[in-house]
């Protein structure tokens, strides 16, 4: 009997270990799911005491994205120190806004249709309506990676670069280039 094949997927563990960017997704995918985990409890647990579905999304959005925040932020992509308060507050506060209008469209609609058509099983009303929640944070995980690796978390991400720019250009200046002052001339001496 030989040693067997060797496995292709120890090297690609190995090259994705060695990836900021592997690393920095899996930390997200796992911070994600922590934030989502909380968010899940707080909403079953409110909707099945009868609270409604908005008031439901609110309160399970905000009990997650306190800990998606700080695990975000800190954890994957390894911020610390002073807040950029339009970049990372306001924008972290503008995505979190995006997600829970969706979210609380979705669990309203959701929560609307099972009434209508599954009236007196409230378990499950609970289980659909909060797996309709489920669906809408799954269905933007990408979206908001994306939007916090290229703008909210990130010195130097492709949108700010571009921003920084935009706004040297509006200046006349280039940004990195220093702006020489003109030299004396010989027959103003």
């Amino acid at each position: 009997m030989g040693t067997g094949p060797t496995r292709p997927s120890g090297a690609l563990y190995l090259r994705l270990r060695q990836s900021s960017f592997a690393v920095k997704l899996a930390r997200y995918a796992v911070g994600s799911v922590a934030a989502l985990l909380t968010s899940v409890a707080v909403f079953a647990v409110l909707l099945a005491a009868g609270v409604g579905t908005t008031a439901d999304s609110v309160l399970a959005f905000i009990a997650g994205a306190v800990p998606n925040w700080v695990l975000n932020r800190r954890w994957a992509w390894r911020r610390s120190g002073e807040l950029d308060l339009t970049r990372e507050v306001l924008g972290y506060s503008l995505i979190s806004l995006l997600a829970l209008l969706a979210s609380s469209a979705a669990t309203g609609w959701t929560d609307a249709l099972i009434r209508s058509h599954l009236a007196g099983n409230q378990g499950l009303r609970v289980a659909l309506v909060t797996g309709s929640y489920v669906a809408v944070q799954g269905l933007l995980f990408v979206a908001k990676f994306i939007a916090y690796d290229a703008w909210v978390f990130t010195e130097t991400g492709r949108f700010r670069v571009a921003l920084r720019a935009r706004r040297a250009n509006h200046r006349g200046t280039h940004p990195g280039l220093a702006v020489a002052e003109p030299e004396p001339s010989d027959a103003a001496a």
